[in-house]
């Protein structure tokens, strides 16, 4: 028996039928060569030999008495296989290959219809024949459809998990039997009095953690705070709200229960190094991607916002190298990124972006080790689960969520994910395109995962909110292939850049005859910014300290 934490219980509170609190992922799978049967009992059988290497197959949730405290973790009885991984496409004989657009219009189905609570919290829905597009290199695949509720696990927990379910060889590794042991019965754990006695236990140590940790918590708030947004006359930086409220989007809205899904996909490699020749991270190159993709969407939809939309994002706190796969559950929190899409300059968006995650690194940094993942459990399904799920209903659904500002437009969360190939069963997992949790007035996500050697992108949206999602999904690649040219263009920007400066360090005696005028320099280049001492910059990577210059480009 073992309590959710308060971070994890949030995600049960506050699920409702229009608000299903799961994540999950697709991928095409390639079947190993000369595969007869179906893949749907093949994976039936894999997966019923790994169920004890992570608790989140086998635990299920009891309910406190009086929904006193937070739910808790127990070992249910038997776990049915036949509920829990069923088969998605039609098992008429001789029937057709879905197509890849059916399988994400069935995926967005089943993403926006709730996981039953009575089971294990978590349904694999497999996909025996998908005709995959000659664009995508063709033929019959498979697919795997997955949703587990957010209350089991996180981001990073679903890769740690996927560690433990999935092989790095077409020949599933041998894995040991479960421990006879390990079962616990259902009774002797479900006394009433432990169970109360756990709810007291535990919240007073919470609130023991918190009253510790609160001085520490104002003081480095503070600090960091004083730090983004109070000005001085000694620093000559003009005092400033700490928080801008984003501008009204489509995407911030009451949400219902239809869903559309749509993805797309980049190369890895090429995509971190357009980051590192800029001077920032594959994280910033990811939300340029994204914010050029909405830049684009929003203007050809007639409904670009003069202000930079904000994306909310989640920021881990798990320790790096955490492969505990009994330790799942949420070690998250949420920052504030600008997307500087009110920029038309490609250049200037991107140090717009730097800029808000050089913010949010520090901001980090400071608050990291203090940001709680837990809360007293005492009384919180009735405060949280009552009170908040009453409040958040009526936002969605009188139509505040359409009114009122919000300090973000959508959600972009960026995991990492296994750098090598992987196998389910014996097929080759091709794609790994994720599936994330929408809400009233953030009724878009886009969810990326890294994957082998690519980058996959799942965007998942209210069907009102997101009514030409295939845009979108173009959009992204599009932004993929403007970086392309953009790099293309700075490479001989740079390489002349270079020339002028040895040129510049030589004798006047001896270059004068070689010299160029310097009219005739600046033509050869390609006009990648206003000037070329700009360009130099933003071509260079900068150094640590020359880094917070690069917003004022």
């Amino acid at each position: 028996m073992k309590s959710l934490t308060g971070l994890d219980a949030t995600f049960l509170y506050l699920e409702t039928p229009e608000m299903p609190m799961h994540v999950g992922s697709l991928n095409l799978c390639e079947l190993p060569a000369g595969f007869k049967g179906s893949f749907h009992k093949a994976v039936k059988n894999h997966i019923a030999k790994r169920m004890h290497l992570a608790p989140v197959f086998s635990r299920k949730l009891v309910f406190m008495p009086l929904d006193l405290g937070h739910p808790l973790w127990v070992e249910a009885d038997s776990v049915d296989i036949d509920f829990h991984i069923r088969r998605a496409d039609s098992t008429r004989k001789g029937a057709a290959p879905m197509t890849l657009a059916e399988v994400h219009k069935l995926c967005a189905q089943l993403h926006g219809e709730l996981i039953d609570r009575n089971f294990p919290l978590w349904e694999f829905y497999i996909f025996d024949r998908i005709k995959r597009p000659e664009s995508q290199g063709g033929g019959i695949v498979a697919g795997f459809f997955s949703k587990i509720h957010h209350a089991a696990l996180d981001g990073k927990g679903g890769v740690m998990l996927a560690n433990a379910m999935l092989d790095l060889s077409p020949e599933p590794r041998e894995v040991a039997p479960p421990d006879p042991d390990r079962r616990r019965k259902l009774e002797s754990d479900l006394k009433l009095g432990k169970m109360i006695g756990s709810v007291f236990s535990s919240s007073l140590g919470q609130l023991a953690k918190v009253a510790k940790s609160l001085p520490a918590v104002a003081s480095t708030f503070g600090s960091t705070l004083a730090k983004q947004s109070i000005g001085s006359s000694a620093t000559g930086v003009k005092a400033k709200m700490p928080m801008k409220l984003a501008p009204p989007t489509p995407f911030n809205a009451g949400i219902g229960s239809g869903r559309v899904f749509v993805t797309a996909t980049i190369p890895l490699g090429e995509t971190k190094a357009m980051g590192k020749a800029v001077g920032g991270s594959f994280n910033d190159m990811v939300l340029w991607i994204c914010s050029t993709a909405l830049r684009s969407y929003l203007t050809q939809h007639h409904s670009l916002p003069k202000k930079s939309l904000v994306a909310a994002m989640p920021v881990s706190l798990r320790e790096a190298g955490a492969t505990d796969a009994s330790n799942l559950g949420n070690q998250v929190s949420m920052s504030l990124v600008e997307l500087g899409t009110h920029l038309a300059h490609p250049l200037k968006r991107m140090n717009a972006i730097m800029a808000s995650t050089a913010k949010v690194k520090t901001s980090m940094q400071s608050l990291k080790g203090l940001l709680p993942t837990d809360y007293p459990s005492l009384l919180a399904p009735w405060l949280v689960g009552g009170a908040a799920k009453m409040a958040l209903n009526a936002y969605g659904k009188s139509g505040m969520a359409s009114r009122l500002p919000m300090v973000a437009n959508l959600a972009i969360s960026n995991v990492p994910g296994p750098p090598v190939p992987l196998y389910l069963a014996g097929a080759k997992f091709l794609t790994f395109h994720p599936l994330s949790i929408i809400l009233h007035g953030l009724a878009l996500n886009i969810t990326i995962q890294t994957y082998a050697d690519h980058v996959d992108f799942g965007i998942i949206a209210d069907k009102k909110a997101l009514p030409h999602a295939k845009d979108l999904a173009r959009a992204i690649e599009d932004a993929f292939k403007q970086a392309q040219t953009l790099m293309a263009g700075a490479a001989p920007a740079a390489a002349a850049e270079k020339t002028v400066k040895k040129v510049a360090k030589k004798p006047a005696a001896k270059t004068a005859a070689k010299a160029v005028p310097v009219k005739t320099r600046k033509a050869a280049v390609p006009n990648v910014t206003k000037s070329t001492a700009k360009r130099a910059k933003l071509e260079t990577p900068p150094s640590v300290n020359k880094r917070k210059r690069l917003h004022t480009v």
